[in-house]
């Protein structure tokens, strides 16, 4: 087996291709230049072998964003680790239960993480790990609606195969810059953002958070954009955004969510440049794209990408292909569950594809809320409202949200007639995230049941679907993810 199955391989050859071109800028200030990418590199595998990390072990990241965050992943590849990032969101006993499933060989925090830097020698040596493209690459984790979340396994080849199929796609460039204002601990800003950066040898203008206002800064000399919808939602609503200041750009793509149709056409009405809208997921990537060359139409996902196959079974979008998982980590009955047997993977997602192939998400079987393009699954937060005590019963529901796209909802019932939203919301600060915490609490003395004794959610978000006003002020990053 020979190393050039590992995607690190194909990083490294690109980064000496591009030079002195830096990678890095954060803050107008060059972190770091392709030319000394793979020193870098080589001294965060090192340090992490150094630790105790072997070839196969999981190392798990919970650390807010930074280039050297940035800098361990592209180490773990090349060191053949499996990567496990997980959101800093998270509360402690989140975390408790990833490391225990996950069995990885380090942990690192923002504290280690600063700890090991101290004491990386860059140019160490080090040579790549050898992999195979079966071998994996990394450990994602996505909620599932029984609360429990399955750790999808990614692999060197399924990420390599989709990294290069978007390079393709997006027709990137030499000279292309990108604002990469995502997080890294999802598929979104850690593979599809970075990935295709890398591949390009091109410059990331790196921001820890995303701010409208740099955002629009930096457009001047960059030239694509990579968000969630509430990106958009929060630039076309911002009086700088003109088609002088997104003059040098070429490309915006937005994912993690459905893009609404409204702010699909403010954007462009303000700025000449008509959204690309993809799809994609945690166990596949991307799986299918508005056309670069073509017609971009607002409320569809485009075309699936060259190499994906797509059926439509039962309304529901099937997919395979290079790109997709290698099932679930230590649970081969979920995985037997999704996957059919010859081999397309059923998403879960409710779809329409047209005679030429062009997908349009309409709906999801799953009973899952996206708010600011990250994933809530409701029957994990009704089992931490249903543990609050005073709380008799509980429903959560996704409802419409002129910020996040979807805001979570919880309705709920109660044994103590004292209880109010704020004793609620304080109960489930120190067991949930605070991006899984509903929005409002709203009490019921019943849930609506229908004849079987299943609760109505459809009948609630028709109810509450007019809860959130049509204008919503920022909330300072918080709830900004991808897949």
């Amino acid at each position: 087996m020979s190393s050039s199955a590992n995607l690190y391989a194909l990083i490294a050859a690109a980064a000496a291709e591009a030079g002195g071109t830096p990678v890095f800028v954060e803050d107008g200030a060059v972190k770091l230049r392709y030319d000394a990418l793979d020193a870098a590199v080589t001294g965060w595998a090192a340090a992490l072998a150094g630790r105790g990390a072997r070839p196969g072990d999981r190392i798990v990241v919970q650390a807010e964003k930074s280039v050297d965050g940035a800098l361990v992943y592209l180490a773990s590849l090349r060191a053949g680790l499996v990567y496990v990032p997980l959101n800093p969101a998270y509360t402690p006993a989140e975390v408790a239960w990833f490391v225990a499933d996950a069995e990885p060989a380090l942990v690192i925090d923002d504290a280690a993480l600063a700890e090991i830097a101290v004491a990386v020698a860059p140019g160490t040596e080090f040579a790549t790990v050898a992999r195979g493209p079966d071998d994996l690459a990394a450990i994602l984790y996505t909620s599932g609606t029984t609360g429990r979340s399955k750790g999808a396994m990614l692999s060197h080849g399924n990420l390599a195969s989709n990294a290069l199929v978007l390079k393709h796609a997006w027709r990137w460039q030499k000279g292309d810059v990108l604002i990469h204002a995502l997080p890294i601990y999802h598929v979104h800003g850690l593979f599809v953002a970075l990935h295709g950066a890398l591949l390009n040898g091109s410059t990331m203008l790196w921001h820890a958070a995303f701010d409208a206002e740099a955002v629009i800064d930096d457009m001047t000399r960059a030239t694509i954009l990579m968000g969630v919808p509430t990106f958009y939602v929060r630039l076309a609503a911002h009086p700088r955004l003109t088609r002088e200041a997104a003059a040098a750009m070429r490309l915006f793509v937005s994912g993690s969510a459905p893009l609404r149709e409204a702010t699909f056409a403010d954007f462009e009405a303000k700025t000449g440049h008509r959204i690309l809208e993809r799809y994609g997921m945690t166990e596949a990537g991307m799986i299918c794209s508005n056309p670069y060359d073509g017609e971009r139409i607002p409320g569809t996902v485009g075309y699936p990408l060259p190499g994906v196959e797509a059926r439509i079974r039962d309304e529901v979008l099937e997919i395979r292909g290079p790109n997709l998982f290698k099932g679930y980590w230590r649970n081969p009955e979920k995985t037997a569950e999704e996957m059919r047997a010859d081999g397309f993977f059923v998403t879960g997602d409710v779809a329409t594809m047209d005679e030429e192939g062009r997908v349009a998400i309409v709906g999801r079987a799953r009973d899952l809320i996206i708010a600011g393009g990250l994933n809530i699954y409701p029957r994990e937060v009704e089992l931490a409202l249903d543990a609050v005590p005073g709380v008799g019963e509980s429903a959560v529901i996704g409802v419409p949200h002129p910020d996040l796209g979807e805001a979570a909802v919880a309705v709920v019932t109660r044994t103590d007639p004292a209880l109010d939203e704020a004793a609620i919301l304080a109960a489930l600060a120190g067991t949930l995230a605070r991006f899984k915490q509903p929005r409002r609490i709203l009490f019921a003395e019943a849930l609506p049941r229908n004849a079987m004794g299943k609760v109505q959610k459809a009948a609630l978000r028709d109810a509450h679907k007019g809860l959130f006003a049509p204008i919503s002020p920022p909330l300072d990053g918080e709830g900004l993810g991808a897949e």
